[in-house]
């Protein structure tokens, strides 16, 4: 197997392990009955400890170093509290209310949020292909939860509203970790951050609200927190060293599909037509900025960990 083929079955395993993790995690609220606050909690704690492992074995001199300053500890928990621990948390959520794929798509949405963001921080106006992006993704969520249907949504309202939030946190999650990112490792920051959200969610979901712990329960949440969280990051990362970040942000598409895909198979969920144009809208906005010509866009976002997965973007969902 070549180099670039190697970069292109881990680009493509990260987000199909993604969008898996996602559809595992609706047959847990719905058929389970676990609670989505104890599995991000749960989710949170232990890939963090796993990821904070990973790294001890094979960088061990990194590991503590962001600990040195305590500019560093004090943007560690200010992303692991508002960055990490509302991106996990309102993504669950939302698939509580709606369904895996449309969360899924509805979160390629927080690149969308950045580009407002910037244009405000910096008082400048979006570049075109900005412009276009917005209007395609707003077009995209319009129809995806509304079906056409000017007058009525398609989703329960609270499923619309946390999968908004979802990209507001992802947005949040991209942009937080900035400065982490230019000092140390992605999976250094990744790891200590899901830790402290995890560790923070501990009064709140950890000791409430356990579900029975049945073999199949136990089986789903283990993919979860490995397959669906540690194991999917490291490949996407380990596609870096083959092939570019525009490349491997757009195979971040296989996460929904793979999403969308189960849902149709194994949880019979219906999508029209008109759904379906509206996550491919969606989808498109992560086209149009991976081929624009300006970085602007992607410099703030190449190197940011579960939106790593867009890269533009994404991290550990």
């Amino acid at each position: 197997m070549t180099g670039k083929q190697k970069g292109f079955f881990y680009a493509i395993l990260g987000p199909v392990l993604w969008g898996i993790s996602g559809s595992i995690a609706q047959y847990l609220f719905s058929a389970q009955h676990v609670d989505p606050a104890w599995l991000v909690g749960i989710r949170m704690l232990f890939a963090g400890v796993l990821l904070v492992l990973w790294s001890a074995v094979t960088q061990p001199q990194r590991l503590w170093e962001v600990w040195h300053r305590p500019k560093w500890i004090l943007q560690m928990f200010l992303f692991g509290t508002c960055g990490m621990l509302p991106a996990q948390f309102t993504y669950f959520i939302a698939i509580r209310y709606s369904n895996a794929p449309t969360v899924t798509v509805l979160q390629f949405l927080g690149p969308l949020f950045i580009i407002i963001y910037l244009a405000l921080r910096w008082w400048r106006l979006p570049r075109r292909v900005d412009f276009l992006s917005i209007v395609v993704a707003l077009l995209g969520t319009y129809l995806l939860v509304t079906q056409g249907h000017w007058n009525k949504l398609a989703l329960a309202p609270i499923g619309v509203a946390w999968g908004l939030g979802s990209a507001v946190s992802q947005a949040l999650y991209t942009l937080l970790p900035r400065q982490l990112l230019r000092q140390f490792d992605a999976r250094v920051v990744t790891g200590w951050s899901m830790l402290i959200g995890g560790i923070m969610f501990i009064p709140a979901a950890h000791l409430q609200n356990v579900p029975p712990l049945n073999p199949t329960t136990l089986i789903c949440i283990f993919f979860v927190v490995t397959g669906g969280t540690m194991f999917s990051y490291l490949f996407y990362l380990q596609s870096l060293q083959y092939l570019t970040a525009t490349t491997t942000g757009m195979m971040s598409a296989f996460e929904p599909l793979t999403a969308t895909f189960i849902a149709i198979t194994i949880f019979q969920t219906h999508f029209g037509p008109v759904e379906i144009l509206g996550g491919v809208l969606i989808l498109a906005t992560t086209f149009l900025q991976a081929m624009s010509p300006s970085q602007s866009f992607e410099t703030v976002n190449a190197k940011s960990p579960h939106m790593l997965r867009f890269i533009k973007h994404h991290l550990v969902h």
